[in-house]
């Protein structure tokens, strides 16, 4: 998924950043169509006849390409605003319905993201995949919309990566301060020199190259020329040339001298990749306000020396005398280190012989290996879905019951339903067994298990835990309680150690404690069952979101109705086979069927309200000794 157009002359032809992420998907993606995966690109278009072929493809489940090339999906038309300013095409109106409606229509293993930041395809994408999700940060540079007035938003959509990606050290720092979480850094590929490109001249005499590819902000080609004016144009000098690969053109705001028109040629920005393997030097000039490490990585990649402006990106580059630094924005620091490489051949070869290993490890043969593991890695968290096939071939002979799995007594400290009235009710409605879930108790659960028989309910004994700081979990066939304030892994690792099962409630409803997205992926693999329906969630997309969760990693879905009165019971059940025991009762719910009735959120909660808090303490207790005389008569 990327957020630029993918048509034209081809991705990778486009200046500045969407060239980065265009040559990176190009490039990765070809090399893993070749190495036996199903590759399809998904990106807005400028053409209406992409998007409707598109469109006619989704509607005919004919996305993948049949002979293993790359298939491409154009999911909306960009129209770009007209004048002479460069701006990033704007987000299609209809993509938002296209993306859903193809991801709705392929099964996905991975679904990887290039600069997810919305609005855009990317970001679309992460609210509506099924798949593992991987993201890869490219520019090094804050969005200051995204960090400060989206921010709230914005971590919501990335809390939804299983893995996150940064071409750069520095892309990693910076987003890491605004967005904390694993960044694993994969630096970028660069192409070969292009064929019939022009060597570069290595024999006596021959003139230096120099090289500004317009790649950054236009302010870095004003100081490039600046510099070129400081540098020694007399009849002794070290000859040189220049040459700025521009699409906009030469500068108007600083003119050249006549002598320096004379040494100074602009081309267009086809010619980049040609250039490159023709320069002895790539200046790169930012002040950091559009970097371009990817360029100075293909100008390294390509044989150039870089001299680049001492910022993070740059400087990551360039390590172990890979290049020469000047500090942003001095043009006098700059123009001497061009004096210094026009002058001394050995210096130029020097440091051209520094960027040597990085040479050697630029291509996108590695890139793409590094892909393959991340994509590898993700995928090997995903749940077996086999199971006990003895277990299940035992349970086929089993009847089928209904069970709720989430619910509380008065031992919770907002409920006021005895267990004989939660029993007598569960039985009412039909109900095989239930698993009892007060908060941070099991007095209830132990209670209504002693007392089950006599109402045919089979009770499970759990408990929904409050951890420190990280949300509920719900332990399953506990033995002894489970105090509340441990770590998130601490309270599942008791849970493990009673041999009970590991149940995770209402994982996304934010109006809840919940573990959010990060705090679920670091106990994944110990995660028995997810809930993907509670009624009580007020939200329908956290609902849904669970369910997502549940199916990429293919975890054993669950639902419960979290009733906290008596009436809210029946409005979820799971059909599955009756069970004995912890294992079987987990096989049996890998075939359960789940099977909702709406109810009233509002209607449940005011009863809720006046049990509990409108009702005074000594009514409750009145009050409670009738309703548990009526349950044990009936």
């Amino acid at each position: 998924m990327t957020p630029y157009p993918w048509d034209g002359d081809g991705p990778d032809t486009t200046p500045g950043a969407a060239g980065e992420v265009g040559r990176a998907v190009a490039r990765t993606t070809a090399l893993l169509a070749q190495r036996g995966h199903r590759v399809l690109v998904v990106a807005p278009s400028t053409s209406a006849a992409a998007v409707r072929t598109t469109r006619r493809a989704i509607r005919a489940g004919e996305l993948f390409a049949q002979d293993g090339t790359v298939a491409v999906a154009a999911v909306g038309e960009v129209l770009t605003a007209p004048g002479p300013v460069r701006r990033s095409p704007g987000l299609p109106v209809d993509v938002a319905r296209t993306v859903e409606e193809l991801l709705g229509s392929v099964s996905l293993d991975i679904c990887h993201v290039h600069e997810p930041f919305a609005p855009s395809v990317p970001s679309v994408a992460l609210r509506h995949s099924r798949a593992l999700n991987v993201g890869t940060f490219h520019a090094p540079t804050e969005r200051h919309v995204a960090t400060q007035v989206t921010k709230k938003l914005v971590e919501r959509v990335f809390g939804r990566l299983d893995a996150r990606l940064a071409s750069f050290q520095a892309t990693a720092e910076l987003m890491g301060r605004h967005f904390p979480g694993r960044y694993e850094v994969v630096h970028p590929g660069a192409d070969p020199a292009p064929a019939g490109a022009t060597p570069r001249a290595t024999y006596a005499g021959a003139p230096v190259r120099l090289l500004f590819v317009d790649e950054e902000e236009r302010g870095a080609l004003r100081l490039f020329l600046r510099a070129l004016r400081r540098l020694d144009t007399g009849e002794l000098a070290a000859p040189w040339e220049a040459v700025v690969v521009s699409a906009r053109g030469p500068s108007s705001s600083t003119p050249l001298r006549h002598e320096l028109r004379e040494r100074v040629r602009f081309v267009g920005g086809a010619e980049a990749d040609a250039e490159l393997a023709a320069a002895h030097v790539l200046v790169c000039a930012s002040d950091g306000g559009a970097p371009a490490p990817g360029l100075l990585l293909r100008g390294i990649a390509a044989g150039a020396v870089p001299v680049a402006s001492r910022l993070p990106a740059y400087e990551e580059l360039t390590e172990d005398g890979a290049g020469l630094l000047f500090e942003p924005r001095d043009v006098d620091t700059l123009a001497a280190q061009l004096q210094r490489l026009v002058s001394d051949a050995a210096l130029l070869a020097r440091v051209r012989g520094a960027g040597q290993e990085l040479r050697d490890r630029s291509g996108w043969e590695r890139v793409t290996d590094d892909l393959e593991r991340v994509y590898g890695a993700v995928v090997a968290r995903r749940h077996d879905t086999t199971g006990d096939p003895e277990i299940r071939r035992r349970l086929q002979s089993r009847p089928l019951i209904d069970v709720d799995l989430h619910m509380h007594t008065d031992h919770s400290h907002d409920c006021a339903t005895p267990v004989e009235v939660l029993l007598a009710t569960a039985r009412d409605q039909g109900l095989g067994a239930i698993a009892v879930t007060d908060h941070n108790e099991i007095s209830g659960a132990l209670d209504a298990a002693e007392k089950c028989a006599e109402y045919g309910v089979k009770v499970i004994v759990a408990e929904e835990v409050k951890t420190a700081n990280q949300g509920e979990v719900i332990g399953l066939f506990l033995t002894e309680k489970i105090p509340r304030g441990l770590t998130l892994e601490e309270t599942v690792a008791e849970i493990k150690r009673q041999g009970g099962l590991v149940y995770v409630p209402h994982p996304f409803d934010r109006m809840h404690a919940v573990p959010d997205y990060e705090h679920l992926l670091t106990i994944v693999d110990d995660v028995d069952a997810l809930e993907i329906f509670n009624p009580r969630v007020a939200i329908g997309s956290f609902n849904e979101e669970a369910e997502r969760f549940a199916a990429k990693y293919r975890i054993v879905a669950a639902a419960g109705s979290d009733s906290h009165v008596a009436q809210g019971l029946g409005t979820v059940r799971i059909r599955m086979r009756d069970f004995d025991g912890p294992q079987e009762f987990l096989e049996s719910l890998r075939d359960a069927e789940i099977h909702t009735r709406r109810g009233t959120l509002l209607y449940v909660q005011a009863l809720k309200f006046l049990e509990t808090k409108a009702t005074p303490p000594a009514a409750r207790k009145a009050r409670r000794a009738r309703r548990v005389e009526r349950a044990r008569r009936s």
